[in-house]
């Protein structure tokens, strides 16, 4: 994928191709993303730009060997790493490996490098079992960067979601990130940021990846877009029915997202209510106006803006967070959604 093709990520090709062109490329980069948004695409662009051999005009020539091999994702110096189930005791999954997922990575992204975590998650096929990077990541990584580039430059590690890490695996590759070896890349693709390992996330280089405007997303998304908007109309219809002071809806539509058919898509839908709460803060700030919103939003946002506290956004986020903690724990979802549309409906 060239520059020229990413949908949305504002000047930030511009900002990464004056990298590689002035040679100071940061050794470890965290792109945040919105779910769904161009993270991948514009690490997989990246890395394009920085192995071509012939680029111009700020971007890759698109039609070179490496060029080819990286737009296939096979380039043997790129090495790619994702969250897998942990096996633990089940025989039925023999590894918690990226390496052992790539043909269907690599078929998830090339059909649609703007896909979903939720999508992701379908393709990891983990069911009710949590996804995480486990230190056999970092043993690999460190491994394959202990040897020669194969085609002479660079050696890069694309991580999505590093906030699943665990911590032995982010101990083991601190020390790489912090002193890499020349010529050596990590680039990092997160959701939550502030859920990264501070050791790993204060070696960062951290940027912001605009999300793609409405119109954009539609075309990237054709058919993961509803999922996406059954998700917020979760979190959305909880606060209405809190703001309508009308407690057994709410709880209803707690009901409805402890039904959710995997903790990562329970987890998902309290990462789509973090979007909402923000939204809500900078709208009441004056940080943003309405205008620049979704014109089907804009009764929702401009409503919500006005009759909550002006401390809701802050109190609320807290608890979402808490509420993440404690779905990885295992504990019951019911009371774990219950006691957050409880929450909701006292703190708006």
């Amino acid at each position: 994928m060239r520059f020229s093709e990413l949908k949305g990520c504002g000047s930030l090709p511009s900002v990464l191709g004056q990298m590689a062109d002035s040679g100071r490329v940061p050794h470890a980069i965290l792109l945040h993303e919105d779910d769904g948004g161009g993270g991948i695409p514009l690490s997989l662009s990246f890395l394009q730009y920085l192995y071509c051999r012939d680029r111009h005009e700020g971007d890759s020539c698109g039609v070179c060997p490496d060029c080819n091999k990286v737009s296939k994702m096979i380039h043997p110096d790129i090495r790619f790493v994702f969250p897998t189930v942990n096996p633990g005791k089940d025989t039925a999954t023999k590894s918690a490996v990226s390496q052992d997922w790539l043909p269907q990575w690599r078929e998830l992204v090339l059909n649609n490098p703007y896909f979903l975590e939720n999508e992701f998650i379908d393709v990891m096929s983990s069911g009710n079992k949590q996804l995480i990077i486990a230190i056999g990541e970092a043993r690999g990584a460190i491994s394959a960067l202990s040897l020669s580039a194969v085609e002479g430059g660079w050696r890069s590690v694309l991580v999505y979601l590093p906030e699943k890490m665990n911590a032995a695996c982010a101990n083991t590759l601190l020390k790489m990130i912090e002193e890499p070896p020349e010529k050596t890349l990590f680039l990092m693709v997160t959701h939550s940021p502030e859920d990264v390992i501070t050791t790993i996330r204060s070696r960062c280089l951290c940027l912001r990846v605009p999300p793609p405007q409405a119109t954009d997303y539609a075309l990237v998304h054709p058919s993961g877009s509803g999922e996406r908007t059954r998700l917020e109309d979760i979190f959305k219809s909880m606060i209405l029915a809190s703001l309508s002071k009308d407690l057994l809806s709410a709880l209803e539509t707690a009901e409805e997202a402890a039904a959710l058919p995997s903790r990562e898509l329970q987890k998902a839908a309290l990462s789509c209510g973090s979007e909402i709460l923000r939204t809500i803060f900078l709208l009441q700030q004056g940080l943003i106006g309405i205008e620049s919103l979704p014109e089907e939003d804009r009764e929702f946002y401009a409503g919500a803006a006005s009759k909550c506290r002006k401390s809701f956004p802050r109190l609320v986020l807290q608890r979402l967070d808490r509420a993440v903690q404690l779905l990885e724990r295992n504990v019951n979802q019911k009371i774990i959604f219950c006691n957050l549309a409880d929450f909701i409906y006292v703190s708006v």
